[in-house]
């Protein structure tokens, strides 16, 4: 495989670059074995311990997953940029596997990137929610279209904009996801809660353009919401230094990395998140390889084959670990997850949680006995903590 050879970049946006070093100083947290492990083993494992895990004794009932119905016009006119392409160059470790200074998944090269978003326009004005408006929207990544879910809270705007939320959805395949369906209680209560909120579709997903490459092995759906935090940055009615991020699962693995990418995400949720470190990943989750798209697990086996197991050459899945750079997150973190969830491992979480208080940064835990992978019996006990939580850092 190729990827590596070329990375395509425009430009550098130093507002959006963190202060701290950018090489990882460490490698990924321990593994946990939920499965036989394939014949190329992870490297060696540590163990840690979680200090502060909040426990639930309370009960609470799933709000419903209503579906809602279905103009203004605006601009965009996003600024210009010269596209820089970078050939990365690589190193070799001292067993002569390969490492790319520019891998395209990387945090640093990440960090190079411009995401300098686009003027939200809107495309037709939806029915109303309770106390707000929605709107179907879109906004410009790499050039492409990318809709999105818009709501926005009636009554006086505080002095600055309404505080905004990035809201990351998770797995849908592509081809059967659609903008208005979906996620509808979740969107319900922040949006009542006084946010502005801005659901997005990544690149291939119901109208938006560009093709739908998965998560772990491409870097187009961080790309696409980094620029959607730049875009909601320009919104009018939002004050640009209050946006946090919201998701779910996948969402909650664009979100964590959009936290050490960006210094722009100034408080973040997460639920049920894919959110261990890459040979965690690798090795302890894959849901098997029938998930559309296609190719979007094929980075499982070729890199790997390309540049070593995280045993081998550990050095370079930590450089394209989130996880490694929790020191440099941009804002606090709030971490949910139920006990019986079968999509992801309940570790991923703990795992992240162990990392963040090491370096001691500001992260809550919530677990949910015998809940599964959207918290359905506990919906509305995490939607109020998110929503605390979200009031206490951006208002």
């Amino acid at each position: 495989m190729a990827l590596w050879l070329a990375l395509i970049l425009a430009g550098c946006s130093a507002g959006d670059i963190p202060t701290s070093p950018v090489p990882p100083s460490r490698t990924p947290a321990p593994l946990r074995t939920r499965r036989p492990v394939p014949s190329r083993t992870p490297g060696p494992s540590t163990t840690a311990s979680l200090t502060q895990t909040t426990r639930l004794s309370a009960t609470s009932t799933p709000t419903s997953t209503d579906t809602p119905s279905a103009t203004s016009t605006a601009t965009l006119s996003p600024p210009p940029s010269e596209t820089l392409t970078l050939t990365a160059t690589t190193t070799l470790t001292p067993d002569g596997w390969p490492v790319p200074t520019l891998f395209p998944m990387s945090i640093a090269a990440m960090r190079l990137g411009s995401y300098p978003g686009s003027d939200i326009k809107v495309d037709q004005e939806l029915d109303a929610g309770a106390n707000y408006r929605r709107f179907y929207v879109h906004y410009l990544s790499q050039g492409l279209k990318i809709y999105a879910l818009l709501t926005v809270p009636n009554g006086n705007m505080p002095k600055g904009g309404w505080p905004g939320i990035v809201f990351n959805h998770g797995y849908i395949p592509p081809n059967e996801y659609r903008t208005t369906e979906r996620y509808v209680a979740y969107v319900d209560r922040l949006a009542r809660s006084g946010f502005v909120v801005f659901r997005i579709d990544y690149r291939g997903h119901d109208r938006s353009d560009g093709d739908p490459q998965g998560a772990y092995g491409d870097p187009g759906y961080e790309v696409d919401v980094l620029n959607a935090l730049a875009s909601l940055k320009r919104f009018p009615q939002v004050n640009p230094h209050k946006i946090g991020m919201w998701g779910h699962s996948m969402g909650g693995y664009l979100t964590l990395r959009a936290m050490v990418i960006s210094k722009n995400v100034k408080a973040g949720v997460i639920w049920a998140g894919v959110v261990a470190p890459y040979p965690e990943i690798l090795y302890n989750w894959p849901p098997g390889p029938s998930i559309p798209p296609a190719n979007s697990r094929v980075w499982m086996d070729e890199w790997p084959a390309l540049y070593g197991t995280p045993g081998e050459n550990p050095g370079f899945w930590a450089a394209i670990s989130a996880n490694s750079y929790v020191a440099d997150l941009s804002g606090p973190l709030q971490l949910h997850y139920g006990t019986a969830d079968e999509e992801v491992p309940p570790e991923f979480s703990e795992t992240l949680a162990q990392e963040i208080q090491a370096v001691g940064g500001n992260v809550e835990i919530y677990s949910y006995p015998d809940d599964d992978h959207n918290l359905t019996n506990y919906f509305n006990l995490a939607m109020n903590r998110t929503i605390a939580f979200f009031k206490n850092y951006l208002r």
